[in-house]
């Protein structure tokens, strides 16, 4: 009896040591701040937005689960409704709740990733009949080129096309003016900016990876080739061809190929559109964007409403 009230005198002063040093028990010490956004329909429904402060403990299922209402399935790693709006179908179209972190679909679920702070989380409720795969956004700019802190996690690289020079300073500027110091080279990771008309840019691998659809880019734009060159065409939700956007618009989206570092695209039919495409590379124009095309000074997400 005595040597049992000695040995949990023992564990309980072991515990308030560990719990003190934040040892793996409780939420444990500030690691930084998190940008966390909630949306529907590919961001245009706006439901939550605010900055987080990140503890030690903190996945991004947990940090949702503070912040919102939650119903979890299998285990508590997959998230069934946010605040009610729960996975399942409208007009026969499967819908679910996706997240992306700094620009990126993330590979894992949300209870087995951890937060370092910095981070910025992304969950929207969408449609998915054209895909389930969205490997890239561009709608957390600054990320991926900045973290909520302002540190650069990875080098960047500006490519451009011989006759968009205009628009490659103007990119150039842009990313300046985060604070991200783009590189030379093709270093390990890095992320590629590329610049330049869309006939120009569909000669690299990943780019050439929207004319396959949605379904591979992830991106709801396409391009159409005309007697001159070639034109946006804006997809919907289902990755229908609904809007011709014409030679004159531009386009700022994002990909990647086989996983790798995202891809982004700062295009169009024109060196004028593609010009006019680099000016949407700010944080209020791109906001809650999975890709977006400007026409006469006016951006217009991706995809569009059907009809």
């Amino acid at each position: 009896m005595t040597r049992s009230r000695g040995t949990a005198v023992v564990v309980a002063l072991l515990l308030a040591a560990l719990t003190a040093a934040g040892c793996g028990l409780g939420p444990g010490a500030d690691v930084g701040p998190v940008e966390l956004t909630v949306t529907r329909e590919y961001g245009a429904v706006p439901v939550l937005r605010r900055t987080v402060e990140a503890k030690e403990s903190d996945t991004v299922m947990r940090v949702l689960e503070g912040n919102a209402e939650v119903e979890t399935r299998f285990g508590g790693g997959y998230v069934h409704s946010i605040d009610g709006v729960a996975e399942g179908e409208r007009d026969g179209d499967p819908y679910d709740w996706f997240f992306y972190m700094d620009g990126q679909e993330s590979p894992v679920g949300a209870a087995s990733v951890d937060l370092e702070g910095g981070e910025s989380v992304w969950w929207d409720y969408r449609d998915w009949s054209a895909t389930n795969h969205v490997p890239a956004v561009v709608g957390q700019w600054p990320a991926p080129f900045l973290d909520a802190d302002g540190t650069q996690p990875h080098p960047v690289v500006v490519a451009c096309a011989g006759g968009s020079a205009d628009a490659c300073e103007a990119t150039r500027e842009a990313l300046a003016l985060e604070g991200v110091k783009p590189g030379k080279g093709s270093p390990k990771g890095a992320i590629r900016v590329l610049v330049g008309t869309w006939d120009e840019l569909r000669r690299d691998g990943t780019a050439r990876l929207l004319e396959d659809g949605p379904s591979e880019s992830g991106v709801f734009a396409d391009f159409e080739a005309t007697g001159d060159g070639y034109e946006v065409v804006a997809l919907d939700e289902d990755g229908e061809r609904v809007r011709r956007l014409g030679m004159g618009a531009g386009l700022v989206a994002a990909t990647s190929r086989y996983g790798g570092s995202p891809v982004w695209l700062v295009t169009g039919g024109t060196p004028e559109a593609v010009r006019d495409a680099a000016d949407l590379l700010d944080e209020a124009r791109l906001r809650d964007a999975y890709a977006v095309a400007i026409v006469d000074g006016a951006e217009t997400p991706l995809p569009v409403e059907a009809g």
